[in-house]
């Protein structure tokens, strides 16, 4: 048995424009505005590129090698493979641990750097500890040979099988790919798939979660039965911020649907994926209604979030109602009395006394206003909500 090559890679949503501006960066070319030039320029020498290309393969990609050993390629709908040539089974965890190093320190960090700019990642997908897959490619390997590498990592299998051109045995995070003979550049193209597959459906799953975590924070807004008045800015900021965080990654998933039918019709249309997509075809098909039901859950919870906004905008506006009325009654208090004063007394002078009474009246107005405004903070308002049963049996 030889081990002829480990692959990892990621996907998220990209385009032609910045494969463009990708490849744009990497040649040394003037880069995007706003961004700083020696920064980009480090960021490409920790590359050590070697042999940069430009192609079309179904889709747009570029490839360059690196002095490391490592070869990059990059699809124009932001799928990244890596793979690193020079490796053996006695140094099988090193080398993974040399590409993945690679990806983490030097290609992923010039990647974001170049995408800094425009809308942000929300916070709650910005510090998600990627999980890569793992693909050892080997050649003439005995499926006991297979198990074992198995043993040695995932120790649990997930599934098998056989094709005419390589073998596939998958734990959680590995793949063993026996190749038979055939091309590498389709065993390559079965990893750029599965990598696909699994990013997008792994995006999904993390939509999913950060739907349940907030879903809960503006429970916990709304469950407050009575608020008192002070506390109104405070949930009403945190529900702004995340009214902001759904905003974002709606946009992300709307995002995501403009990839999915590309992907399934060129891999459909690759002879060498035949086998491949008689086992496992379908699974375009089901992360597409899986798309489509985390769009509709999606909508749902930026509605929950915008009617809880309304609701503490409905709170605040009695609040600052009720403010100015009792404000209007202590303004009113006090001209009634200079009015009365001004009536009654002779041609107005200078005196003691009457400093003494403005400055009276203006501690008091001012008195009125700051227990006014106590009351009013202390004062608590129903936060009005239908119930629901949580738990559905």
């Amino acid at each position: 048995m030889k081990i002829h090559s480990v692959y990892i890679g990621g996907w998220f949503q990209r385009t032609m424009l910045q494969l463009s501006e990708v490849y744009d960066f990497l040649r040394g070319t003037e880069g995007i505005a706003k961004l700083s030039q020696k920064k980009m320029a480090d960021y490409r020498e920790a590359l050590e590129l070697e042999d940069l290309e430009y192609g079309v393969s179904g889709e747009e990609f570029l490839c360059f090698k690196s002095k490391f050993g490592i070869r990059v390629k990059i699809f124009e709908d932001g799928l990244i493979t890596l793979r690193n040539e020079d490796v053996n089974s006695e140094t099988l965890v090193k080398d993974i641990a040399k590409v993945q190093d690679y990806y983490e320190n030097r290609l992923s960090p010039a990647i974001n750097y170049l995408f800094s700019l425009g809308a942000p990642v929300p916070k709650e997908l910005a510090n998600i500890e990627n999980v890569y897959p793992y693909f050892i490619v080997m050649d003439k390997a005995t499926k006991d040979e297979m198990h074992a590498l198995l043993e040695q990592t995932d120790r649990q299998k997930y599934f098998e099988f056989d094709n005419t051109n390589y073998d596939v045995l998958r734990g959680d995070k590995y793949y063993f790919i026996n190749n038979k003979g055939k091309k590498i550049d389709e065993i390559e193209r079965y990893i750029e798939e599965q990598i696909f597959i699994r990013e997008f459906k792994g995006q999904m799953h993390r939509y999913l979660n950060i739907h349940r975590i907030l879903w809960d924070r503006i429970d916990e807004v709304k469950a407050h039965k009575m608020v008192k008045g002070e506390e109104i800015v405070k949930f009403s900021t945190k529900l702004e911020a995340y009214a902001k965080t759904i905003t974002l990654i709606d946009g992300r998933i709307k995002q995501m649907s403009t990839y999915l039918p590309t992907r399934e019709k060129i891999a459909k249309e690759d002879k060498g994926l035949a086998e491949f997509l008689q086992i496992s075809g379908y699974r375009y098909e089901t992360l597409s209604d899986t798309l489509q039901y985390i769009t509709y859950l999606w909508e749902m919870t930026k509605n929950y979030v915008q009617s809880a906004q309304k609701q503490f905008e409905g709170i605040k506006a009695d609040v600052t109602s009720k403010s100015v009325a009792s404000l209007t009654i202590v303004t009113t208090i006090s001209a009634g009395a200079a009015i009365i004063g001004l009536l009654t007394s002779q041609t107005p002078t200078f005196t003691w006394s009457g400093l003494m009474y403005a400055c009276a009246l203006g501690i008091l107005g001012w008195t009125a206003s700051r227990v006014l405004r106590f009351v009013s903070n202390k004062q608590k308002y129903d936060v009005t909500d239908v119930e629901y049963e949580k738990n559905i049996k």
